[in-house]
């Protein structure tokens, strides 16, 4: 086991312990008793809005190729497959865009699946730097939010995009070839032919950010929906339970909730920094420390129902695979 997954295996483990101390905490029974009040509601919450939520991150990944793919049913289940090995595996989303690349052979080359996952996972990042701006601004005009949480969510706001523009940067720069020929240079060099896949995949990425940038800017707004329709589960798991909230709060919560997951990549699923972090943002907003802490439970539950419609998704997609195209 490399170090990293050593690393990451031991912030779940200590991600697992958080969040048992939060239930003792909290109290079982409140947090059963919620439960409880949810009912058979709590099917609805499983599926709805999380199936709205796949199809605009799909599209939105759909966006991020040279030339999509014919169908846009198998990209949901590509979509769904890595979803599902990121959820089970420490690979911090490695693994699953791994996946995807190559689910999507022989019908898109490598270098161009490649870099279709990678400009998705920055597409996916800015609608996150975009969606703390909007909850910035509506917690700013519309609601009425103590003044240190308005710079709490300014600092995150600051960091992320630094972040990001990082992001992009060290993309244009050919950070794929690079590390191929940093691997080479201490561990096993890499026989030509990778190396020219490695650097043909820098070349798409180019292609993607100079020339099709409008195409990428669809991409963010289409995750940047996904997220938003998140915020409709959080609104609708608070309504259910008969406690007010308005839909502004509720986008709010959700965008500090991105910027949670945001800050906690590279723990796996944001193991106990999602609870921690909802436990204190629901607090906050008075709604109650168990109100956040189950809701946060609600969401783990909905995250093990999608990685088992992401793994049928990936037998279904292996089991049918498509004829490959002429390009190179």
């Amino acid at each position: 086991m490399k170090l990293v997954e050593r690393f990451r295996l031991i912030l779940a483990l200590a991600g697992t312990v958080v969040v048992g101390y939060l239930i003792v905490r909290v109290g079982p029974d409140s947090v059963w008793s919620i439960f409880r009040d949810l009912s058979w509601r709590l099917v609805l919450i499983l599926v709805f809005p999380t199936c709205l939520a796949v199809v605009a991150d799909t599209l939105g990944w759909r966006f991020t190729f040279l030339t999509p793919p014919r169908s846009f049913a198998r990209l949901v289940g590509m979509r769904l497959a890595g979803e599902a090995v990121n959820q089970i595996t420490p690979t911090a989303s490695v693994g699953g865009d791994l996946v995807r690349a190559l689910l999507l052979r022989p019908e898109v080359p490598l270098r161009e699946a490649f870099a279709s996952v990678i400009a998705d996972k920055t597409t996916g990042v800015a609608s996150q730097v975009l969606m703390l701006l909007a909850g910035l601004l509506v917690a700013g005009f519309a609601l009425p939010v103590p003044g240190t949480v308005l710079l709490v969510m300014a600092a995150a706001l600051t960091v992320e995009i630094l972040c990001v523009a990082g992001f992009v940067v060290v993309q244009l720069r050919g950070v794929v070839g690079g590390g191929g020929r940093l691997i080479a240079k201490v561990r096993i060099p890499l026989s030509p032919e990778r190396q020219a896949a490695l650097d043909g995949t820098d070349h798409a990425l180019r292609s993607l950010y100079v020339r099709r940038g409008r195409r990428l800017v669809i991409s963010v707004l289409c995750h940047f929906v996904g997220a938003a329709l998140g915020t409709l589960e959080l609104y609708l798991f608070v309504r259910f339970l008969g406690i007010p909230i308005s839909i502004p709060a509720a986008f709010t919560i959700g965008a500090l909730g991105t910027a949670v997951k945001f800050f906690s990549f590279m723990v796996p699923s944001s193991l106990g920094a999602l609870e921690g972090g909802n436990v204190a943002i629901f607090a906050a907003f008075g709604l109650g420390q168990a109100t956040g802490l189950s809701y946060t439970l609600v969401r783990r539950m909905r995250e093990i129902v999608w990685v088992a419609a992401g793994i049928l998704a990936s037998s279904l997609v292996s089991s049918r695979p498509v004829p490959p195209t002429d390009r190179e």
